[in-house]
């Protein structure tokens, strides 16, 4: 049995700027952090994971980082970073820092002395070309529409894999490379529990910067350059000079990684703790609702991403991030959005093998917000794609839907504390509206409802960590069960000899051929096996013991 302890973990992903604001700036910061670790730890997380807080302009909300070393002054100190790192510890929840390699802001003072000085020694951190005509270097499409390539007042052209104003850094310098680890190891020492590394398969180029193979004049997408061949080198490196110095937990962001490459990215021996899934998360358009089709074809594609995970390593599985929809609107009919529902869905994936992670407000079952208008976004990728979409000959209406269903600010409104004004978010203005709902859903309310999501929610991490089970759905494996009824995701966890089924009901009522067991726990009632019968309510789960 491999003990490393963040396979028993549950991580809690939290959106700083909308979180807990304690001044009254509009902006949540580090001390509403502080001030809401006992809500956390009565949750029963142990991670919690912070998204970006380094000083940065914030032109993609703090993945374009100008300081690796120094908070932003829109969330706090130096000095309160600590605190929190100090009285999270205290609760036993160690903190995960959000880690971007793949490039900084152009505010940085790396990229500054590089535009001053094109012979200066952080020229060199970056991908600069010339050319003689004046035009970018090939034709690659940035992540968030357009060229891939900024020109620079004296000429030359830079590479950004994201938004112009994150330049990508050139790893293939080693002075570059050391610089980064000597600021990994200076968190660590600080008592950090780990990272979640943004973006890392874009660390590798083609160095050829050879423009791509696209048709009638469209920008060649450089996420065809993911996992680029000779990564393995950079991050087998990175792992020796940091990571695997110290007990920290590594959860790498990394798109693009094939089937044959995961047990190199997250096996025993990989350069990761664990790697997102995001194999069957990704599924746009795509309901799980009372339609046997569309829940056989998540279940699928689940069910093949965990056989093959289990065989080669380790996934962090999730249903929300800061970057999605929130998963009532992702995965349900707006119709079916309810309690049962939400918890259907919560049991389907934290029950599964590979460390589970929660959203901020996902215990609460907080939704999408709708929009207006293109005014009301914030997220510079919502802004690229809607002036990209416009030049396309795409309508108002059809970005404007799309950006509603999928657009990352779904996911960066204000939690929602209470009843109170904004929510409880903040005293003063906040720096996104709180959705309209606050007043329905909100953690006052839901703490104090024992038939809450939220209420469950706490249930399902103390089942999952429970000191009888918790071996069984940290080490257990798993196997699909029950597959032939097509709106039902089922599947067994075993573990020396004990067995769990986890039955979740997509469809409507549902009566099952089962001789025997005993329901451990369960989301609606407690039903009862008669007759060699179990029947299931639609949006029911339920988790048995089975006898080996």
């Amino acid at each position: 049995m491999d003990n490393q302890w963040w396979k028993k973990s549950v991580v809690y992903q939290i959106y700083p700027q909308s979180f807990k604001d304690s001044n009254g700036d509009g902006i949540g910061d580090l001390p509403g952090i502080i001030e809401k670790l006992d809500y956390l730890a009565e949750l029963g997380i142990d991670v919690l994971w912070v998204c970006p807080i380094f000083r940065s302009p914030m032109v993609d909300n703090g993945y374009d980082v100008a300081d690796y070393r120094s908070v932003d002054p829109m969330f706090g100190t130096d000095q309160e970073l600590d605190g929190l790192i100090a009285a999270a510890g205290q609760k036993g929840i160690k903190i995960v820092l959000d880690l971007v390699l793949n490039h900084c802001s152009d505010e940085h003072e790396w990229f500054r002395r590089a535009l001053k000085d094109p012979n200066s020694e952080e020229a060199g951190y970056f991908y600069f070309r010339h050319t003689e005509d004046g035009q970018p270097p090939n034709n690659w499409r940035s992540n968030f529409g357009g060229s891939a390539w900024a020109q620079t007042e004296d000429g030359r052209w830079y590479l950004h894999t994201f938004a112009k104003e994150q330049p990508d850094l050139n790893w293939e310098n080693p002075k570059l490379r050391q610089a980064l680890y000597d600021m990994i190891n200076w968190w660590l020492d600080k008592g950090v529990g780990g990272f979640r590394i943004d973006a890392i398969t874009f660390i590798k180029k083609d160095l050829s910067f050879a423009s791509g193979d696209a048709k009638d004049g469209a920008l060649y997408p450089i996420e065809n350059f993911q996992s680029y061949p000779g990564i393995s080198e950079f991050l087998t490196e990175l792992k020796r000079e940091t990571f695997a110095k110290y007990d920290a937990v590594t959860i790498a962001e990394a798109p693009g990684v094939s089937p044959e490459l995961f047990a190199e990215y997250a096996g025993p021996d990989g350069h990761f703790s664990m790697i997102f899934d995001f194999n069957w998360d990704h599924m746009k358009g795509v309901s799980v609702k009372c339609d046997p089709d569309s829940v056989s074809a998540w279940r699928s594609r689940m069910f093949e991403s965990v056989l093959h995970t289990q065989e080669h390593g380790w996934s962090a599985i999730f249903l929300e991030n800061h970057d999605q929809a929130r998963c009532p609107d992702k995965f349900l009919d707006k119709d079916k959005h309810g309690r049962d529902s939400m918890a259907c869905l919560a049991t389907t994936y934290m029950l599964l093998r590979g460390t589970p992670f929660i959203y901020q407000g996902q215990e609460l079952g907080m939704t999408n917000s709708i929009r207006s208008g293109i005014g009301e976004f914030q997220d510079v990728s919502a802004l690229n794609q809607w002036k990209e979409g416009l030049a396309q000959g795409r309508s108002e209406d059809e970005m404007l839907q799309e950006l509603n269903d999928y657009g990352r600010d779904n996911a960066r409104s204000p939690f929602q504390w209470n009843a109170e004004q904004h929510g409880g978010f903040t005293t003063g203005t906040p720096w996104m509206p709180v959705h309209s709902n606050y007043r329905e859903v909100n953690a006052e309310k839901a703490q104090a409802d024992a038939s809450s999501i939220r209420t469950y929610y706490k249930g399902l991490i103390a089942f999952r960590k429970s000191e009888e089970w918790s071996d069984v759905l940290a080490f257990g494996s798993f196997e699909p069960a029950l597959t032939e009824y097509p709106s039902l995701i089922a599947y067994r966890r075993s573990f020396e000899g004990r067995t769990l089924l986890v039955l979740n009901n997509y469809g409507g009522s549902l009566e099952l051929p089962l001789a025997e067991g005993e329901v451990v726990f369960g989301s609606v009632e407690t039903p009862e096996i008669k007759d060699g019968k179990l029947n299931l309510l639609p949006y029911q789960s339920v988790v048995l013991t089975e006898t080996e």
